[in-house]
């Protein structure tokens, strides 16, 4: 299938000075709860069925990382998805012009008890929900923002037991066991913000169960945030063919503790040194791929109507009418801790081999991160078959992960000064 990328590039938050400056960092955290009545995101056995309870509050929190002029604000997001393409255009227009802030990595922690972003008509078409939404995501990284302050960073790598591939037969299937844990502190040790980068689904609640909930996430955030104090992200990576790994912890909340015992552990040992960089960069990229599925077609809409729902097949219609277009955000501090965030559910071998490419001393890569397309399997997942790598939930053409991670190393080596890319 042909492939066209579009030459979108922009390189953005680049430090002007090349002295080094000191790190600053802010972090803020705001409710997000839905309404009642909303329809849930995640399982399509419940198609529209409104939520009818909040058993756990959503919440969003936001790290603001400020070197000189140039900044970039991570959130983590107690939803399914990031919010959508048009969502996304609103947040970035309202920032620049209040924050100057214009790389961000909004990135949901995929639970699957959260509400359908993809309909902008709840509770009332002149005040929808994601409107709301979008107004709350600014103020949480505007407030971040306004919280700026010295920072000391410590930052820690770690093989995890907390999670498992669900999708290969193999005995020798991929799975990504690291986590990446970074501490911010103010000047005088107190905790500003946890960082925490790893892959696992979180899927540990029923899909019978109508209630909105920040699944194992959200418990294990508060765990941390109880002990150590400061905000604590979960910053979601390439979950798409990962499951979390229970060991014996039954439920999200007994689960959510063990991790946060575990980083918890880990945090305490850590050494965290005023921050100094040359250089906080940051760059976007759109792509475009074609779809494996046409959903213009009538027979086509009208059997994922069925199985899911007519309002949220009519949206990816829309989404997919010119192709799939998926989005990347990559980011490099001192030349030495890389992000990358993908709008899809990465599959873990995705991670892992970029992780090994860019040389990094750590690289922090985001699923589910600023849009979603659904899944984006490597070739070997697709022709291993399963859920995941089928056109189901992956109409992203054969090959697009693969091509979007090569981009994301030649932005993060050239962030690095190690290429040039033409422009």
């Amino acid at each position: 299938m042909k492939t066209s990328v579009v030459g979108l590039l922009l390189l953005l938050g680049i430090a002007t000075t090349t002295q080094a400056a000191p790190l600053q960092a802010g972090a803020a955290r705001i409710d997000i709860t839905p309404p009642l009545g909303f329809p849930m995101w995640g399982y399509a056995a419940r198609k529209d069925a409104p939520s009818v309870k909040v058993r756990d509050p959503l919440s969003a929190r936001a790290v603001v990382l400020a070197v000189g002029a140039s900044k970039i604000a991570l959130v983590s997001l107690d939803l399914g998805r990031a919010p959508t393409r048009q969502s996304m255009a609103n947040i970035r227009k309202q920032l620049k012009n209040t924050t100057q802030i214009e790389n961000i990595f909004l990135v949901a922690s995929h639970t699957h008890h959260g509400p359908v972003l993809e309909m902008d008509t709840w509770p009332d078409k002149d005040k929808p929900y994601v409107r709301t939404l979008e107004e709350k995501l600014v103020k949480v990284i505007t407030d971040a923002n306004k919280n700026l302050q010295p920072a000391r960073l410590g930052i820690s790598s770690h093989e995890i037991p907390f999670n498992r591939n669900r999708h290969s037969k193999r005995a020798d299937r991929p799975l990504d066991k690291e986590m990446i844990l970074i501490r911010l502190d103010d000047d005088k040790g107190k905790a500003i913000a946890h960082l925490v980068n790893f892959a696992a689904h979180p899927t540990m609640l029923p899909h019978k169960l109508h209630e909105f909930s920040h699944d194992w996430p959200g418990f294990f955030a508060q765990h941390v945030e109880k002990e150590l104090g400061g905000q604590c992200l979960f910053l979601q990576g390439a979950a798409g063919d990962l499951s979390s790994n229970a060991q014996g912890e039954s439920g999200p909340e007994k689960f959510g503790a063990s991790v946060g015992r575990f980083v918890v552990e880990k945090s305490v040992k850590m050494k965290c040194a005023l921050a100094e960089a040359k250089k906080l960069q940051a760059r976007e990229r759109d792509f475009k791929f074609t779809s494996r599925i046409d959903l213009s077609n009538p027979i086509l809409h009208a059997a994922y109507a069925f199985a899911f729902f007519p309002a949220i097949v009519d949206f990816y219609e829309r989404e997919y009418r010119e192709g799939v277009r998926p989005h990347l955000t990559t980011a490099l501090f001192d030349g030495r801790i890389g992000f990358a965030g993908v709008s899809g559910e990465l599959f873990t071998s995705h991670a892992i081999q970029l992780k090994r490419r860019a040389r990094l001393d750590h690289l922090l890569v985001f699923g589910y991160c600023n849009d979603y397309q659904q899944y984006f399997p490597t070739i070997e997942a697709i022709a291993e078959g399963g859920y995941g790598a089928d056109t189901t939930v992956s109409p992203i053409e054969i090959g697009a992960g693969e091509r979007m991670m090569d981009q994301a190393l030649m932005d993060l080596l050239e962030l690095q000064g190690k290429v040039r890319q033409k422009k």
